[in-house]
């Protein structure tokens, strides 16, 4: 009976030697990387944080991954410390990150696109912009999607995937616009008249910039009238008013001076 007690004491002994000190060095690199990977990410979002062009939600995304990253080869360290082939574990992830990438691979492209959007920044919350046939206000940018409220007040979220491969139309980019209208004026009226009545409504008008200076030319002899081009340059906040109310004074200005807007016409021939 001593002789299987002491016999069994040896055995824990020489197992308790054996794997306490694979546990102790286990215990020692799951600390040494958590504090590494905590360490790493802090790092990671500070340096992103002083690049200007790179967004907030990008900074955190790029820390969250280097964490990540960390984490998982400590867990391999640590079953390496018990004699577990990491290899072939390895390997299984890597087969089934394959399988998950190809179930996911929208999902994968608009977070790609994501990325890229927000690393180039084509456009920023609170910009007004024309993509895909859709045009509105920008809300949001995630990783995955935006939102755009149109002007009639509807929500549209739109995946990145789309935004990132079409052309994007950014009104709010820059502090001025140029606005272009085309006035039509009948064949009989007088056109130099015109052209001086609305460089006078131009000259009047305080949105106006005065440099660029406003362009007045005939701009095509149409079918039933004379084109006559009117662009002007002003304040981006001011474009879509100031088109409203240019087109409300031309009208009554042109009416007030006898300069006429014809109506579409037609000659017919009869033939007896």
């Amino acid at each position: 009976m001593n002789i299987d007690i002491e016999t069994l004491a040896d055995e824990l002994l020489s197992i308790g030697t054996e794997y306490g000190l694979s546990l102790i060095g286990a215990v020692l690199i799951l600390i040494i990387g958590l504090w590494l990977a905590g360490k790493v990410q802090r790092t990671v979002e500070r340096a992103l944080g002083r690049v200007r062009k790179i967004d907030e939600t990008l900074s955190r995304f790029f820390a969250s991954l280097a964490r990540y990253t960390v984490l998982i080869f400590t867990v391999l360290a640590v079953l390496g410390q018990f004699g577990i082939q990491t290899a072939s574990l390895v390997a299984i992830l890597g087969a089934a990150g394959l399988a998950i990438g190809l179930a996911l691979q929208g999902t994968l492209a608009n977070l790609a696109a994501g990325v890229m959007l927000l690393i180039f920044r084509p456009f920023r919350v609170g910009h007004f912009i024309e993509a895909g046939g859709i045009a509105g206000t920008v809300e949001a940018l995630t990783l995955f999607f935006t939102r755009i409220n149109r002007p009639d007040n509807v929500r549209i979220i739109v995946p990145n995937g789309e935004l990132w491969g079409t052309a994007i139309s950014n009104y709010s980019e820059n502090d001025r616009r140029r606005l272009d209208l085309t006035i039509g004026i009948g064949y009989d009226d007088d056109i130099d008249k015109a052209l001086a009545v609305l460089h006078a409504i131009l000259a009047a008008e305080p949105r106006v910039l005065a440099d660029p200076a406003p362009l007045l030319a005939v701009s095509g002899l149409g079918d039933n009238a004379v084109d006559l081009l009117v662009r002007a340059w002003c304040a981006r906040g001011d474009f879509f008013t100031l088109k409203l109310d240019l087109l409300k004074t031309i009208k009554q200005t042109f009416d007030s001076k006898g300069i006429s807007f014809p109506y579409p016409q037609r000659d017919v021939h009869l033939i007896k």
